[in-house]
């Protein structure tokens, strides 16, 4: 996996840093009405070839959401052109750094939604719930008046969520609708009000989240400012309620306190994250196949999949990149990428 560190303000320690962890790593999302996707997106996609910039941003009508990486210059470069598209003067961004870049290529894709809940006329600007700053969120999650809803997906909910949340067990962010409206009676029939307090990777999800409880009829709703990644970030952890590691969608699979790496790594074949008994099962195959897939995959994707991981191997010896990419770093991750549309 690659090791990546929390960025710092400017300091001794922080160009030191910066010398050994060359690459700067840009998580955003910005709920803002875009007029042109198409234009937004070719302008984007241009800029970030040009700077060597990769990762995948999506685009939508209402905003931006995405992962990008590259030298410092370039990500100050592109974020700067994204402040400038309209709307967008008042993004932020979560920075971590990286010694080499933890993506193959840059993709700038149109969607329906920068996240996808599939609920019509929701606005995150106008509707959302109350934000919760890491600080704080240990004694609301700790009030037995609240219940405490984890948004995000069934395997990244494995690896890791705060003491006491309830896991919706779905697979995408598209089920979390139904799944509340099945359970709302149940959740709620408890002879009071209770708060709603709910969270997710970086916070984009529970913008959407909380926005639908709150069409649903249920005010007293809550989420974790920055999400999970400001909370590993900020609270100290013998004073954490986190149990486990956060997924994240990128070469890194998964962090820690303090936005440490990880012990996951993730199944090239379907993508789950692995700890290290799954890597140590029979059933685990490099590049192949893991515990979660090994009985779901046919003889044909096997043989095609184990002809990829020769090649990123060949590659890697080489010193050269299995798609035909420049290599301005060693990568030590060869896992592929997630789609930050279900993020």
């Amino acid at each position: 996996m690659v090791a990546i560190v929390t960025d710092s303000s400017p300091s001794t320690a922080h160009t030191a840093t910066a010398a050994a962890l060359p690459i700067r790593v840009a998580a955003l999302y910005h709920f803002t009405p875009f007029a042109d996707c198409a234009a937004v997106r070719t302008q984007l996609l241009d800029a970030c070839h040009e700077l060597g910039i990769r990762g995948i941003l999506l685009v939508a009508h209402e905003g931006i959401n995405g992962t990008i990486a590259g030298t410092d210059d370039a990500i100050e470069r592109i974020l700067g052109i994204i402040r400038a598209l309209p709307g967008c003067a008042d993004l932020e961004v979560k920075f971590s750094r990286a010694p080499a870049l933890p993506f193959h290529r840059m993709k700038v894709r149109i969607k329906r939604e920068i996240v996808t809940m599939g609920v019509e006329g929701l606005d995150p600007r106008r509707d959302v719930g109350h934000y919760v700053a890491p600080d704080e969120w240990n004694a609301l999650i700790s009030d037995p008046d609240t219940i405490v809803i984890d948004t995000r997906n069934d395997y990244e909910v494995a690896i890791g969520t705060f003491r006491g949340a309830i896991d919706p067990g779905t697979r995408t962010f598209r089920e979390f609708p139904q799944w509340f409206r099945d359970r709302r009676h149940d959740l709620l029939e408890q002879g009071r009000t209770p708060k709603i307090a709910m969270f997710c990777t970086g916070g984009i999800r529970c913008e959407k989240a909380t926005a639908f409880v709150r069409a649903e009829g249920v005010e007293d709703v809550f989420h974790l400012q920055g999400g999970i990644l400001k909370y590993l970030e900020t609270v100290p952890q013998d004073e954490s309620l986190w149990d486990g590691e956060c997924f994240v969608f990128d070469q890194r699979v998964s962090v820690g306190h303090g936005l440490k790496p990880g012990t996951f790594d993730v199944c090239h074949a379907c993508r789950s994250p692995l700890s290290e008994a799954d890597r140590a099962s029979p059933d685990y195959v490099e590049g192949v196949s893991c515990p979660h897939c090994a009985d779901q995959r046919t003889e044909t994707q096997r043989r095609r999949y184990a002809e990829r991981e020769r090649q990123m191997q060949l590659a890697t010896q080489k010193g050269t990149h299995h798609l035909g990419l420049p290599t301005p770093c060693t990568q030590r991750g060869t896992a592929p990428g997630n789609d930050p549309d279900d993020a």
